[in-house]
């Protein structure tokens, strides 16, 4: 009897764990595989109450992203180690959320959804989320200084795709058409999960969702019956940079209340390139300021890219209440800024063979996101669940720049404040249809000053600013989305979106001698969707999909005035209108046995009354004194359309239990036609074709991942007009014209579990010692780069 209770009490639980981090694993699903059906779930420390099942029960632990296992209940009495969860992507089934703002099986939706998991970022030890998404395979990153990363998305970029955090979007009304770095304001250990969303989201996010959505979701404040006090802290160092990054972050588990804090702090010293490629990146000298002139001096060391390098830091706080089974009430604050950073690709400017800058660098940029979201969950006559999100973010950057040999600093400085509300609810109607539905509301308020300072006498005077301060921009939206089930093959899903926006701005007569003195946009677009996911048999799926995505007219398209490029300014526009995207897009996805999975999807997308920069006649004239210097007048204009298309193919393989391979690449075509010329030209955004290839070794407590990223060539004629034009950050072919080479690295990274709460990282990037640079960033890419990080756990 005494052996009888003790085996009884040992099998009351089982632990569940990954298998390479040892890290617990919540809601794996436990349920037996015959006769009535009985389910448990893991809770956060991995655990789960094994009670419910019969001793001759056969059981089935099954977690998405992760290969089944099965046990008899007997087999499981007579453990006493965890259970070891082997990850696997060999399967059609996912949990995604970009889709429709609610969590849903991938098989029921008919656009293509890429996942980051939080285990891929912590092996990978990105150092901006710029930089996660790099080496995704799935986005393309352009970068202008060693603090930027702007993505690429099927062509399109920067204020064409969208950024969204926990639900909140962080497009703000100045979002421009050149290169954004604002996605580095996130901070990769707060993520627990990134998806990208391709094609047009318009319809659930509105306008910018063009090209696509990267919708990252921080972590979750986890409860606890009782006290509980857990988490970890890293520290990291890499040689191309010397970057020295530590990171703590924890959680307090109550039974009603939750918190989460995270703390990053980062510090990157100018980065080096490699030795391995075009003489024409290298960078021979740079400006410096000795004793009270302008000089240039013989860089030491012409790999060294001077100057690039700064630091930032990143906080996260999240308080989580949960009254009752039915509400969830959650708080978060993000806050991230970086000191000043250099805009290294105006750096290296030449004019008549000379540097034409001094001094170029963007003030710190700051980044904070106030939420409150509040969630209940219970069947009601409109609702199965509904959810509410407040937001307010307030943003901040600025541009300083000084001309060689010109004494005077020019400072103009931008805010944002952002207000959002998003109301959104889903509700069951039958066991085959399902309706997701919601409202928006969108507030930005714009801040913009600028002053001149003289280095030498610190006289301070007035200039222009960037955007009319006190700007505004609002938009007001109400959209809904249908699914619809007929059988367990097929799901048929649409929606349907109306959203106003009005934007005014007011420019100040002081500066600026324009035949209007404000521009407003008040206006609406309607945008739709419609798809079908078929399965004819579990191991294949496919999808077809029609979208319509818009981007509303902003501020900075209507309102800014700057230098573009040398000898060029851009001045507003008040009669611009919204830009459409029409998409169509193919995918199939095959599942043979459980080793070998391959996907493909084809897309075409047209972009009507694209809004693009096009020779402007101001007052009648098309050039005018701009700071100091003859400039063509430029503007936006809904002047061109254009046309993306391309594939996007992936494999994976796994010939053994132990190893896996996978590889994902993609083919995009852009063009953009001119309706003032009626010429066809390379459209600005569409990336060569890029991909990467993946060989992974896993075994308990290791994982290894020896990868290759590559990038095919752009010739002169296959550049933009806009990038023919920037010598200074291309290679030159025989010919004297400027190209971007094709290039590609080979990459290892390893992670080892030391103990149970210990865990060490290590990488080698470029591991050949490549000198390239991505198409159309200014910074030419690391040499080779090692990393050491250490994790521990508490």
């Amino acid at each position: 009897m005494i052996l009888f209770v003790s085996w009884e009490a040992h099998t009351q639980s089982i632990t569940i764990i990954d298998k390479v981090s040892y890290k617990p694993l919540s809601l794996v699903s436990i349920y037996n595989t015959k006769g009535e059906q009985k389910l448990t779930t893991t809770n956060e420390e991995g655990r789960a109450d094994l009670s419910i099942f019969e001793p001759n029960d056969l059981l089935e632990i099954s977690i998405v992203g992760y290969k089944k296992q099965r046990f008899s209940y007997r087999e499981l009495a007579d453990r006493d180690q965890p259970v070891l969860m082997e990850e696997s992507n060999i399967s059609l089934d996912e949990l995604v959320i970009s889709a429709n703002r609610w969590e849903q099986d991938s098989r029921e939706i008919p656009v293509q959804i890429s996942t980051i998991k939080a285990r891929d970022v912590a092996l990978q030890n990105p150092q901006t989320a710029a930089d996660m998404l790099a080496i995704s395979g799935d986005v393309y990153i352009q970068k202008s200084q060693l603090g930027g990363g702007s993505p690429m998305i099927r062509g399109f970029a920067t204020n064409r795709v969208l950024i969204a955090v926990d639900g909140v979007r962080m497009n703000t009304a100045i979002f421009r058409s050149g290169n954004l770095q604002n996605v580095i304001s996130i901070d990769p250990f707060t993520l627990e999960e990134t998806e990208v969303l391709f094609g047009p989201g318009s319809v659930m996010y509105g306008s910018d969702a063009i090209g696509g959505v990267m919708d990252f979701h921080t972590i979750t404040p986890k409860f606890s019956d009782k006290p509980d006090f857990s988490g970890s802290s890293t520290l990291r160092y890499a040689s191309a940079n010397n970057e020295k990054t530590g990171n703590v972050n924890f959680n307090i588990g109550l039974k009603k209340w939750a918190f989460v804090t995270s703390f990053t702090y980062s510090d990157y010293r100018d980065l080096k390139m490699g030795s391995d490629g075009p003489d024409e990146y290298l960078r021979p000298t740079y400006a410096a300021r000795i004793n009270g002139e302008d000089r240039i001096l013989i860089n030491e060391d012409p790999e060294v890219q001077v100057p690039t390098g700064f630091n930032f830091y990143n906080v996260m706080q999240k308080v989580r209440f949960k009254p009752s089974e039915n509400w969830d009430i959650q708080y978060s604050f993000h806050y991230s800024a970086t000191s000043d950073y250099p805009r290294f690709d105006r750096l290296i400017e030449e004019r008549d063979g000379e540097l034409r800058s001094a001094e170029w660098y963007y003030g710190p940029q700051v980044w904070s996101l106030n939420q409150l979201k509040i969630e209940h969950n219970k069947s009601q006559g409109m609702y199965d669940n509904a959810r509410l999100i407040l937001g307010y973010q307030f943003f901040e950057e600025s541009r300083n720049d000084r001309r060689f040999g010109d004494d005077r600093l020019r400072e103009r400085v931008e805010t944002v404040d952002v207000y959002s509300m998003n109301l959104d609810f889903d509700k069951e109607i039958s066991a085959q249809q399902s309706i997701f539905y919601g409202a928006e509301m969108l507030f930005n308020n714009v801040g913009s000053t600028g002053i001149r300072t003289n280095i030498v006498s610190g006289e301070v005077s007035p200039t222009s600013t960037r955007y009319p301060d006190g700007s505004t921009w609002n938009s007001y939206a109400a959209y809904a989305n249908y699914r619809y089930r007929p059988s367990e093959k097929l799901t048929f899903q649409t929606g349907l979106r109306y959203s106003h926006i009005y934007s005014l701005s007011e420019f100040d007569p002081e500066f600026f001698d324009f035949p209007f003195m404000q521009a407003e946009i008040n206006t609406g677009a309607l945008n739709g969707s419609i798809g079908l996911a078929y399965r004819p048999q579990d191991t294949w799926q496919i999808n077809a999909n029609f979208s319509t995505g818009f981007r509303a007219p902003n501020i900075d398209d209507i309102g800014k005035v700057f230098d573009s490029e040398p000898g060029a300014v851009i001045v507003p526009n008040p009669d611009l209108s919204p830009e459409y995207a029409y998409n169509y897009e193919l995918s199939v996805s095959k599942v043979v046995g459980e080793f070998l999975k391959l996907d493909a999807t084809a897309y075409y997308t047209h972009l009507q009354d694209a809004m693009v920069r096009r020779t402007f006649q101001l007052n009648g004239q098309d050039s005018i004194i701009y700071d100091g210097e003859m400039s063509r007048v430029l503007a936006i204009q809904n002047a061109a359309q254009a046309r993306v298309y391309g594939l996007q193919l992936g494999l994976e393989i796994q010939p053994f239990p132990n190893l896996a391979i996978s590889s994902k690449y993609n083919i995009q075509n852009g063009e953009e036609d001119d309706e003032e010329t009626g010429e066809s030209v390379p459209l600005r955004h569409a990336a060569p074709s890029f991909g990467v290839t993946r060989l992974i070794y896993t075994a308990n407590r290791l994982k290894i991942d020896l990868y290759a990223q590559y990038n095919s060539e752009f010739s002169f004629d296959e550049l933009a007009p806009s990038e023919q034009n920037k010598p200074d950050i291309y290679a030159t072919d025989e010919n004297g014209n400027p190209y971007s080479p094709s290039w590609y690295t080979l990459n290892v990274k390893a992670s080892y579990q030391l103990l149970d709460k210990l865990q060490l990282n290590l990488g080698m990037e470029n591991i050949t010692d490549q000198r390239y640079r991505p198409y159309s960033s200014g910074i030419v890419a690391p040499g080779r780069n090692f990393i050491v990080s250490i994790r521990g756990t508490f």
